[in-house]
């Protein structure tokens, strides 16, 4: 089951992509609510390339790594990377009238719901949108 998510940042495509690629970004917007942070984001953008983003809960009671490697590149447009348990993630930069319009599209995952995981990735993409704009405005 793929699943997939977008939303539309106010800000040119070559801040958006910067945005979405560079550690010292990811850090500041990679986690679903307040009370989580990305305290370690590393990324090696080349294909066959790995990334590695480690979200803790701000009270110390939990955290994971989110890691992968990169199988597609298109610079400013595209990027494709498979997760550790295999499974895919398909994103997307679209220039729109309204700004750029950011698509994921990933597998699903045996877990948690479809709907449990829209609402997570949705969150980390929302908290992506304010964090660019307010960083551009």
């Amino acid at each position: 089951m793929k699943i997939s998510i977008e939303t539309t940042i106010n800000a040119p495509l070559g801040v958006v992509w910067a945005s979405w690629i560079t550690p010292a970004d990811i850090t500041s917007w990679n986690f679903a609510s307040e009370d989580w942070s990305c305290p370690i984001a590393k990324i090696d953008l080349v294909v066959g390339g790995k990334f590695l983003y480690r979200m803790e809960a701000k009270d110390g009671s939990m955290g994971f790594d989110f890691e992968g490697i990169f199988t597609s590149i298109v610079e400013r447009d595209q990027i494709e990377y498979a997760l550790e348990d295999g499974r895919k993630v398909h994103i997307t930069f679209a220039v729109s009238n309204q700004g750029i319009r950011l698509i994921e599209t990933f597998d699903a995952e045996n877990e948690l719901s479809a709907e449990q995981q829209k609402q997570g990735w949705q969150s980390i993409l929302n908290n992506f949108k304010q964090y660019v704009e307010s960083k551009y405005a």
